[in-house]
This record gives C-alpha cells, sequence and structure tokens, in this order.
C-alpha cells in the first residue's frame, strides 16, 4: 500500500520532519540531527525504490486525492526524474552523515536545530521541483528553494554570509520573476498548467499567438540559467559558495544548481518538442554562454587564492558542460549532461567536504598555503586529490565518462570545435588543480601546534564520495544504461 503513495511520501517526509525540528525549538538540537538522519535515510530507500520502479514500469504518475489533471496535482516520475531524485537523496544523506560533528563547529549552536529543518526544507524543495508536472507547483517550490538555499548561505549571520545570502536572494528571485512572467504567458494562450495538457495545446496556441511563446521561451531561458549560474549570469555563486558553511557550500554546488537544469530540460523537452526548438535560437545561445563559462569559469578559477572561491568559480564552469550538451542536442550529448549531472555532484561534493576538513583541521583557506597538509592530514587530501583527478578528467574517474559522452555528442552532430573545447578546459582544470595536489603531498611538512582528528561521520562521507567516483568511472555502463532510454523518450517527445 505504501508504494503506491511513494511520489508523495518522497515529499512530505522531508517536509513533516522539518516541522518537527522546528516545533520543538532550538534547544534539540541532538533530536534535530537525528530526526533530519532518519529523514534523510527513508528518503534514501524510497528513492531507490522509485528508480527501480521506473525501470521495471516506466513513467508514475500520481494524483493527489485522486484528482487527474488538470485540474489536480500531478507528480510524474519518468526515469530522468527518477534519476535525479536518487542523486538528491543519497548525496543530501551524505552531507548530513558529514555535519554530525562538524557542522556544530561552523555555525553557531543556538541556529544548529534550525539549520537542519532548512536543510530539510530545502531538500523538499529539490524533490518537488523535479517530480511535480505542472507550472504552479514548479514554481511554488522554486521559491522555496530560494529562501531556504538563501538562508542556508546566511546562516552563519557575519556580514560576508550576510551580503553574500542577500545578494542570491535577489539574483534568484529576479530569475524567479522571469519564470513567473513565463507561466502567466503560457497559462494566458493554453489555459493550461500541466505540462502534458500544454505540450498537447502548444501548437494550435503558437498558431495564434506566436510572439507569446517565443517570448515565453525567452523569459524561460533567462531566468533559468540565471538561478542555475550559467556564464555570464552567474555572479551570485562565488559569494553564495565561498561564503556559506561547508555542508551548505557542497549541497549549492551539487545539487541546487542542477534542479533548475532539470526544469530546464523538463520545458525543452516535455513542452516544446525538439524541432520545435529548432525554429528558435536556443541552441547557438546555449552553445555561446556554456562555451564561455567552461573557459571563462576555469579561468577565473585559476585566479582565486581563497580555495572555497576557486571550487566556486569550477562550478560554473561545470555547469556550462551540461549546458553545452543541450545545446549540442543529440542523444549522446544529453546523456553527457545528465550523467555530469550525477558525476558533478559526487565530485563537487567531496571537494568541498574535503576543503572543508582541511579549513577546520589547518585554518588555511588560501591554496598557496597548502604546502605539506596532504602528509599531516592525507584522508581529506587525498580525497580532495581524486575529486580534482576527476573534474580534470583523468580516465577511469567518473568526471571522464560524462566529457567522453559530450564528446561523442559533439562529433555526432559534426561540431568538433566543442572536443577542442573540453579538452581546453580540461587543462586549465589540471592548471589549478594540479599544482594544489602536489604541493600538498610533495611541499614541506608544515608544523601545526595541534593535529586534530576528524569526526568518524566526516571519514566516512569521505570514503564513500571517493569510492564513489570510482565505482561510477570503472561501471559506467550502469548509469549509462539507465539513461539511454531516459533520453530515447525525452527525444521522443
Amino acid at each position: 500500500m505504501i508504494t503506491q503513495h511513494l511520489p508523495a511520501l518522497i515529499i512530505l517526509v522531508p517536509l513533516v520532519s522539518a516541522f518537527i525540528i522546528l516545533l520543538l525549538g532550538p534547544n534539540y538540537v541532538r533530536f534535530a540531527r537525528h530526526t533530519a538522519m532518519a529523514a534523510s535515510v527513508v528518503l534514501t530507500v524510497f528513492a531507490l525504490l522509485l528508480l527501480l520502479e521506473t525501470t521495471q514500469d516506466g513513467t508514475i504518475r500520481y494524483y493527489f486525492g485522486g484528482w487527474q489533471p488538470p485540474w489536480g496535482i500531478e507528480l510524474y516520475i519518468d526515469r530522468m526524474t527518477g534519476f535525479f531524485l536518487a542523486i538528491v537523496s543519497s548525496i543530501n544523506l551524505l552531507v548530513l552523515v558529514f555535519a554530525a560533528g562538524v557542522l556544530e563547529q561552523e555555525i553557531r549552536e543556538r541556529v544548529v536545530a534550525h539549520y537542519y529543518a532548512l536543510f530539510l526544507i530545502l531538500t523538499t524543495s529539490l524533490l518537488g521541483i523535479a517530480a511535480s508536472n505542472d507550472l504552479f507547483n514548479i514554481f511554488v517550490f522554486l521559491e522555496i528553494s530560494s529562501v531556504s538555499a538563501a538562508a542556508l548561505v546566511a546562516v552563519n549571520g557575519n556580514r560576508y554570509a550576510m551580503e553574500a545570502g542577500v545578494k542570491y536572494l535577489i539574483l534568484s528571485t529576479l530569475g524567479s520573476g522571469s519564470v513567473l512572467l513565463a507561466i502567466a504567458n503560457i497559462y494566458m494562450v493554453t489555459g493550461y498548467l500541466n505540462l502534458t495538457y500544454i505540450a498537447e495545446a502548444l501548437p494550435a496556441a503558437f498558431a495564434q499567438y506566436p510572439l507569446n511563446i517565443v517570448a515565453s521561451l525567452g523569459l524561460i531561458m533567462v531566468g533559468l540559467t540565471v538561478k542555475a549560474a550559467l556564464y555570464p549570469l552567474h555572479i551570485w555563486l562565488p559569494d553564495a559558495h565561498g561564503s556559506a558553511p561547508t555542508t551548505s557550500s557542497a549541497v549549492l554546488s551539487g545539487l541546487v544548481v542542477k534542479v533548475y537544469i532539470i526544469v530546464f530540460i523538463k520545458f525543452l523537452f516535455r513542452i516544446f518538442p525538439v524541432d520545435f526548438i529548432e525554429i528558435f535560437p536556443i541552441q547557438p545561445n546555449l552553445l555561446v554562454m556554456s562555451t564561455f563559462g567552461i573557459l571563462m569559469g576555469s579561468i577565473l578559477a585559476i585566479r582565486q587564492t581563497d580555495i572555497k572561491k576557486m571550487l566556486a568559480y569550477s562550478t560554473v564552469a561545470q555547469v556550462g558542460y551540461i549546458f553545452l550538451g543541450l545545446g549540442v542536442l543529440t542523444p549522446n550529448a544529453v546523456i553527457g549532461s545528465m550523467l555530469h549531472i550525477l558525476n558533478h555532484a559526487i565530485m563537487k561534493t567531496i571537494l568541498f567536504l574535503s576543503a572543508g576538513c582541511i579549513i577546520k583541521l589547518t585554518g588555511i583557506r588560501e591554496v598557496n598555503r597548502l604546502e605539506g597538509v596532504g602528509r599531516v592530514y592525507p584522508l581529506p587530501m587525498a580525497a580532495f586529490s581524486l575529486g580534482a583527478l576527476a573534474m580534470i578528467g583523468i580516465p577511469p574517474l567518473n568526471g571522464f565518462v560524462s566529457k567522453w559522452y559530450l564528446g561523442l555528442g559533439a562529433l555526432d552532430a559534426d561540431q568538433p570545435f566543442f572536443v577542442l573545447i573540453i579538452l581546453v578546459s580540461s587543462f586549465l582544470n589540471g592548471l589549478y588543480y594540479l599544482p594544489i595536489v602536489i604541493r600538498s603531498f610533495f611541499g614541506r611538512e608544515p608544523r601545526f601546534s595541534e593535529i586534530k582528528v576528524l569526526p568518524i561521520g566526516a571519514r566516512f562521507t569521505l570514503t564513500a564520495l571517493a569510492v564513489a567516483i570510482v565505482v561510477f568511472g570503472l561501471f559506467s555502463a550502469l548509469p549509462v544504461g539507465y539513461l539511454e532510454p531516459a533520453v530515447e523518450q525525452l527525444f521522443a517527445g
């Protein structure tokens, strides 16, 4: 019986858990931690069950209260959605395991319980955005994600964190406003908010109101690329990720920016068929923006002295990779984009968490002062190094696989220029990652007044993410085999 309601439960479990934490107040930190952890375990199990069900039965449709669309609220779990739900739930669980024993040392004690509640609310919004099949609920969850993510950035309460949180909130709100105008436009000309019904009504609406549809497409593209931090609309990201607590940075970079790409994919493939998209200059715009994002994100990362700022600019480049696959718009390229959503979530999470460990253990944030740190603290530095090598695209690690499929997709489209872009970017990645790795293990061993020990949760998370990098590189046929039918379904429209 419970399996019939998994699409709803995967949203309700973190939301109800957050409500319970807030109801008890800020003094029950241990209860908040255990509740958040338990909710994440349940979410991971539910997400994996949905992933298995989509593999066997295809698309899952869930109607709240039995009310079918267009009047009722529909959750739509296809292979792509199930894939993202599994990524969100599993990464969130690992981040919460890491947070035990670490979070209390990064933020003020009186806000720790509230932090766990905000974390669960953000998780709710990410899952809701991915699973919703109507524009109104997507927008509601978009707003919840913006507010909760901004709060997780500003939770420290210092000047830099507050400034970064406000900047993020303002720009994210502008992006949401753009999406809202597009939704209003689409509803005006089609009369529907459900994506399936909109897709059916769109050809007739376009024949009567072509300018409205074109304007809606432009507004959607601008709004979602702002929220996803695609260059040059990325200006909020470095400060937000650099100033946030370690766990917030990991989730923001690994998951939050990706959910807006999932929404973008829904618009591209669920509402607008591929042949319809080719009428408009979406592809050339995406290719130009993603190319500049890949190159400029890497160049700006090279210039950074702060390790978290460097990782933040690296995210700008990695978002460019994902949009590059969508701009090339061949099956292999889209598989590469979807794979990179998974692989980057793992790689950037391990990089931010290991960087946070290094800062906590040594007090050092400057990349040129990490000389010999790996010899004193080998685990976090080895985890960072493995994530860095995967980001560069060294085989057989997982980062190589998604770049390989992006390159194949570019060749399928007779656009070898983008293969060159990927290669140049990998070289640039090496310029700012490899010196850190080499310096940390082969530099002179530093002397610290006290050798600190990482909590067991942090050690477990870093080890698990390191294993995932290797496993999804060596056994990439598993996610690729799952994604191939998903991409075929997207192109079938």
